[in-house]
């Protein structure tokens, strides 16, 4: 794959190694083989050692939506004891189809040990075989019973941020959109991190990156049709299912939203940001030069990537007065 001429020099590397990694192409997958690709992942993420960190991990099932199942939150709690402490929820990646808590568990101990948040991070359902809207519904529910038991772990319900990277920042984006039309739980924050906003795949940048080194516009296709099916690309689509598609953004959280250059979330990343400051909400945005999806995972000591990680810890330090 030719490299695009302003791919980061430092990131170069990381394209590289996606490209010899030889991903499985998602878009060419029947729904049955995904499933095995998904149980391949699942295994491997189980036989990865857990972080060195002194952060307590525990799991625990809370109610699901009415007439679903359980859902599985995934606590991070510091190692000292505390009460009152901000607290981070955040949504999973994986373009709504693959993906669970687990996976980030190294990126949200850092969170933890850093800011002294107590995290709650959500196992909500995955498209195909759970469609909208199970998994923004999951991300909810999950959500309410943090802010109904934040005594029970020490939070202060008044300083809970809703976050998430790719899939997983498209759903806090809805997650919040629904707690606002709910009236409530109240969240103070928004952290979007190279969200996965817009169904209709007709931006200038979503048609721009058929050959993108991570997250093609093939994949977002298939993504969104797994979650939507024939209704993707419709007027058929609520805004909890794609947050681009709401008319109405006043009344939510200040929000931070991030993503890069190259890849194909860009220009509704940017048109969503402009959207909210216009709406009234209170919003930081940035665009990363030189950067694809997921960038600061592949490659974390690029320059770059230490950068983005330092300006979202500094949003949610401002944001939740740590």
């Amino acid at each position: 794959m030719a490299h695009h001429p302003n791919l980061d020099p430092e990131l170069r590397a990381g394209a590289e190694q996606a490209a010899q990694m030889a991903e499985v192409d998602l878009a060419s997958l029947s729904y049955e083989a995904l499933a095995e690709h998904r149980a391949q992942l699942n295994a491997m993420l189980a036989a990865a050692p857990r972080p060195d960190t002194t952060v307590s991990i525990a799991d625990r099932f809370v109610p699901g939506p009415e007439g679903a199942p359980d859902v599985r939150l995934r606590i991070y709690q510091p190692a000292e004891p505390g009460e009152n402490r901000p607290a981070l929820y955040w949504i999973h990646g994986g373009g709504m189809i693959i993906g669970k808590p687990d996976m980030d568990d190294g990126m949200i101990a850092e969170y933890v040990e850093r800011l002294g948040v107590v995290a709650v991070s959500v196992d909500y359902r995955l498209a195909p075989e759970h469609p909208h809207p199970a998994p923004v519904e999951d991300c909810y529910a999950g959500l309410a019973w943090t802010v109904k038991n934040a005594a029970e772990l020490g939070i202060d319900p008044s300083r809970v941020a809703v976050g998430g990277a790719s899939a997983g920042g498209g759903l806090a984006a809805a997650t919040v959109l629904l707690a606002r039309d709910r009236g409530g739980p109240d969240v103070a924050f928004q952290l979007l991190v190279c969200p996965m906003l817009d169904d209709r795949n007709v931006t200038p940048s979503s048609h721009e990156f058929t050959d993108a080194v991570v997250w093609p516009r093939s994949a977002n296709l298939y993504g969104w049709k797994a979650l939507l099916g024939d209704r993707m690309g419709t007027d058929d689509v609520p805004p909890y299912a794609a947050p681009a598609r709401a008319t109405d953004l006043s009344g939510l959280p200040p929000a931070f939203v991030d993503v890069g250059e190259l890849e194909v979330f860009r220009d509704e990343c940017i048109g969503y940001a402009q959207r909210l400051a216009q709406a009234g909400v209170s919003t930081e945005f940035h665009l990363y030069p030189g950067a694809f999806h997921g960038f600061d995972m592949m490659v974390p000591d690029a320059e770059l990537s230490r950068r983005a990680r330092a300006a979202r810890e500094a949003a949610l330090k401002r944001a939740l007065g740590i």
